[in-house]
């Protein structure tokens, strides 16, 4: 389904420049942009996956992962195709890098579906735009979060964070929480694997923050990005935004163009062994060996949220604070 899109410039011959994420292609008439889903027609930019569903699925929120938003609640997911990275290890390549069939979901149809799963019992907060990058979905997200809103739901986007800075602040009124996957700490990271910049997504953090409820992810590569001089840097940085960010690092495993080994136990180890002397909430992800999902009380080191794979129980906290010591934890109910 075509929709004009809403942040372009047109040019003398019918040129466009996008103007949705730092690449800011010059597309050229018949022609799309790094994105794969936005096209000049005629002078025209239009997003050719307007309405285009790629999945969508009931999940934990706590699988985003956001850790400090409605812990233990589902949340109605949905996805598209594109993406304006192209990241050597991506997850969710089939749908980010190739085409594959899609379902049309008007954001009508969207909001119906999730207010759908509260009326049969389940404890579902809202919408998760997720799997494939819903900044190239952005006119689509934009029209359903606004009508998920007026519904009374919540909004997350779960993202690579790299979009300019009008889009990003045009919609943030409309959302609730974001999980913004920062790669990696260095430019050359990001050029060479992903093809992309480490400034853009560090500005969407800071302007995001205050706005909204924020955490964020790192997968970390095995050999790529994952020495302590690099994990300091991060936490540095991240600390510096807000030391109560909760920071998810997140196992590595071989996938679409990458053949590394997996993430070693003991460099997730490390690596949350450093965030956690800077910063107040540091998880592990894809690695229930190593122990360290569950959110424990940064006063007195008690179990607050006890969490095996995607159950979640809360414990000794009550209204955010825990009953222990009583040291107010910033999360949302």
């Amino acid at each position: 389904m075509r929709h004009e899109v809403m942040f372009y410039i047109k040019g003398p011959g019918d040129q466009i420049n996008c103007k949705v994420c730092p690449r800011l292609c010059n597309i050229a008439p018949g022609k799309r942009g790094f994105c794969r889903v936005r096209e000049n027609d005629g002078g025209t930019l239009y997003a050719t996956n307007y309405a285009e569903c790629s999945s969508y699925a009931l999940d934990p929120v706590e699988k985003k992962p956001l850790y400090h938003f409605y812990p233990g609640s589902l949340i109605f997911s949905l996805g598209t195709v594109g993406c304006n990275l192209r990241c050597g290890f991506c997850q969710n390549w089939q749908i980010a890098q190739e085409t594959p069939p899609t379902t049309r979901l008007n954001p009508e149809q969207a909001v119906k579906l999730a207010l759908q799963q509260k009326e049969r019992g389940y404890h579902c907060v809202g919408l998760a735009y997720t799997y494939s990058e819903p900044f190239m979905w952005y006119e689509y997200v934009y029209d359903t979060a606004k009508l998920a809103r007026d519904a009374g739901l919540k909004n997350v986007l779960v993202t690579n964070g790299y979009v300019n800075g009008q889009p990003l602040r045009e919609l943030l009124p409309y959302i609730d929480a974001m999980n913004i996957d920062v790669k990696a700490f260095t430019d050359d990271f990001y050029r060479s694997t992903c093809s992309g910049r480490l400034d853009p997504v560090l500005h969407t953090v800071e302007v995001a923050h205050g706005h909204c409820h924020i955490e964020i992810t790192t997968l970390l590569v095995t050999g790529l990005n994952d020495s302590p001089e690099e994990i300091n840097r991060l936490v540095d940085w991240l600390a510096r935004v807000d030391p109560e960010i909760p920071l998810h690092f997140s196992r590595y495993f071989p996938n679409y163009k990458l053949d590394l080994p997996p993430t070693p136990e003991e460099t997730l180890r490390l690596a949350r062994d450093l965030a956690k002397q800077k910063l107040r909430y540091v998880y592990v992800g894809n690695a229930p060996q190593v122990d360290s999902s569950s959110t424990t009380c940064p006063g007195c080191g008690i179990v607050l949220i006890d969490r095996e794979g995607y159950q979640t129980r809360v414990t000794e906290m009550s209204g955010g604070t825990c009953l222990q010591c009583g040291e107010k934890i910033p999360l949302i109910m």
